[in-house]
Order: C-alpha cells, then sequence, then structure tokens
C-alpha cells in the first residue's frame, strides 16, 4: 500500500505481558497503535507468569504487526526504520519482540532502533506535550517499576532512586488478590477505593520522611495482609471482610501509595532544583496519584491515559535516538531487567 508520507517508522513493544505495534511518523503522529493484552491469561495467577507471556506473544506478535500496518494504510516499503524495546523486561518477552524487529530489518534493510522500555514512558510526555517538558524529572511508576530520574534532555536519563523491593503496580496487584478483587489490580482497587475512607486504617509509609530518593512498598502489602486477615499470634478479632471494609482497606493501601509516590517527587525536584515533572507507567492512570500530583508547584505532564499502560506508541524517541545516530547491528541482545512476575 501506497503511504501519503513515507517518513514512518514501525515500533514493536513485548516486554512484559502486552504484544504490541504502532505506526509513528516524524512529527509523532501515532497512525495505529495496536495493543493485544494478556491480562485473562494471567489473571488466575494474580501476575504474569513468564512463560504464558512469552509463548502468547509468539502467537500474537505477527497479527499485532500487520493490524498496526494495515490501520495506518503504510506497507514494509514505506517505513523508515523500526523500533524495538530491548530493556528491561522478561528476557522471554523481549526476546519475541527483538527477533521480529531484527528479521523485518533484516529484510527491509532498515535502521534497527533498540528503545528502553522505561524512557519510552517518560517521553510518552513529550508526546502529549511537547518538546519544552524537559528538562524535567521523569516518574515512571508501573507494575515492574517505581523509579526517578533526572532528565535533562529528551535523550538522558540519570536515575536518581527506585524500589528496593516491591514495584508500587505490583503492591496494587498483590493488595488486589488479598481482597478477593479481580485482576489487574490497579483498576480494581481503585474503583474499590471510590467507596472507602482513606483515613480508616493508618498503613506505612516507607521512606516518606528519608532525605533518600527510594522507595518500598513490601511492608505495606504485608501490613494489609494482616489488617485483612489478622496479625500471627494476636488474639484481637479481625473485622469480616465486607464491602465496606474492603473499600476502606483500599482508599486507605492506595491513599499510603500516593502520599509515598508524591513526597518523592516533590524531593526529587527539590534537590534538583527542576520544577518540571513528567509522568508515565501503568499506575499513572491511576485517578487519585493524578490528582494529589496537581499539588506539586511546579509544571505536571502526564502521559495519557492510552500512554501509560505498555504500549508501543511510546517507541517513538526511537527518532530521537535515530537521528543521534544510535541504530543497532543486528547481534543486538535483549537485557532483561526490573520486572517482576508472579
Amino acid at each position: 500500500m501506497a503511504s501519503s508520507q513515507p517518513d514512518v517508522l514501525l515500533a514493536i513493544e513485548s516486554s512484559c505481558d502486552e504484544t504490541a505495534a504502532a505506526v509513528i511518523d516524524r512529527d509523532l503522529n501515532v497512525r495505529s497503535n495496536v495493543v493485544s493484552s494478556q491480562s485473562q491469561l494471567h489473571a488466575r495467577f494474580g501476575g504474569v507468569v513468564p512463560e504464558i507471556a512469552s509463548r502468547a506473544h509468539v502467537e500474537r506478535i505477527l497479527p499485532v504487526i500487520d493490524e498496526a500496518l494495515r490501520r495506518a494504510s503504510v506497507g514494509l516499503s514505506d517505513l523508515s526504520a523500526i523500533a524495538v524495546a530491548t530493556q528491561p523486561g522478561l528476557v522471554g518477552s523481549l526476546l519475541v519482540g527483538l527477533t521480529a524487529a531484527k528479521t523485518l530489518a533484516l529484510v527491509m534493510n532498515l535502521p534497527l532502533v533498540p528503545v528502553n522500555h522505561i524512557e519510552g514512558h517518560i517521553y510518552a510526555c513529550r508526546m502529549a506535550a511537547g518538546p519544552d517538558v524537559f528538562p524535567a524529572i521523569g516518574l515512571v511508576v508501573s507494575g515492574g517499576h517505581t523509579n526517578l530520574y533526572h532528565c535533562p534532555t529528551p535523550l538522558d536519563f540519570h536515575p536518581l532512586g527506585s524500589t528496593i523491593d516491591d514495584a508500587a503496580g505490583e503492591a496494587f496487584d498483590k493488595v488486589a488478590h488479598i481482597l478477593g478483587l479481580p485482576y489487574p489490580g490497579g483498576p480494581s482497587v481503585e474503583a474499590a477505593a471510590r467507596h472507602g475512607n482513606p483515613q480508616a486504617i493508618k498503613f506505612p509509609r516507607a521512606f516518606v520522611h528519608d532525605p533518600r530518593i527510594a522507595f518500598s512498598f513490601s511492608g505495606l502489602k504485608t501490613a494489609v495482609l494482616y489488617a485483612v486477615r489478622g496479625t500471627p499470634g494476636s488474639q484481637r478479632p479481625v473485622p469480616p471482610l465486607d464491602q465496606r471494609r474492603i473499600a476502606d482497606v483500599a482508599a486507605s493501601f492506595q491513599e499510603a501509595v500516593v502520599d509515598v509516590l508524591v513526597a518523592k517527587c516533590d524531593l526529587a525536584m527539590q534537590q534538583q532544583g527542576i520544577r518540571s515533572l513528567c509522568v508515565g507507567g501503568g499506575v499513572a492512570a491511576n485517578g487519585r496519584l493524578r490528582e494529589r500530583l496537581q499539588d506539586l508547584q511546579g509544571r505536571l505532564v502526564i502521559a495519557p491515559q492510552e500512554l501509560c499502560t505498555d504500549n508501543a506508541a511510546m517507541a517513538s524517541i526511537a527518532w530521537e535516538l535515530l537521528d543521534a545516530g544510535r541504530s543497532a547491528e543486528l547481534d543486538i541482545d535483549a537485557v532483561p531487567g526490573l520486572v517482576r512476575h508472579a
């Protein structure tokens, strides 16, 4: 098929449990953005099972790429480059997308552009608000990551701190499981929290007053477990887990997570002397987090809802990388990272 604007690239994303492909032009217009979710496959496990994820990617990667090209009304011969997420993520999942991207780059003689999945989440804010979002502090908060970065330019991402155990999104999934709410946990806990009292239970807020930029949600998750099932060895009766109790626990847990995230963003902005904050990742879709971040002094840019969860359109950062000469040879490998799983 002929393209009305041939300067487009194909982006592929398969770092965890979403098989995705997108076509983006040089002006960062998203011509198509196709995502095949695996949520139903992993729901009964309460988290992502790597082997199931990689097998599903194998089945879905080509149909998803075909659909992205079809929706964008372009063919392989119209492409200027192939972009693909190569890190961080589940190694089996990453390799499926990388293999597809290498094959297309080889056959079509196109540049292969490796994309860091985390940097793509922050760059989604650039897509929404324009190039002047940088310099900024970048927060990526998702099922596998809770990280803060100093981002002086669109291609410079300097880590400031991260979680020492569970990521915020992982904690949402585990708390949803404790409360008997459906997977994925983020939307389920947020929905339950709307009917609860965020002050009903005083949950811990690790590092909230610590001068270090660090996160920890494992203790909070354990505190929720004890609030629901009782503390081992304690004779104190546990309130029944009715709908009111579920709502109060969900609201109190969510507020604890949000308190820490907002506090650490504010700390990072103060320490770096930057009053611009870019926020991406699946948990950035949380309405309470978005509401509370508005209280921070400075410019706030949160990725659009459709670009918060894993998708290939955020790999439009590949245009910046391509212009900087940062393409890769075909022997590039996947780099697994901090995505945690069941």
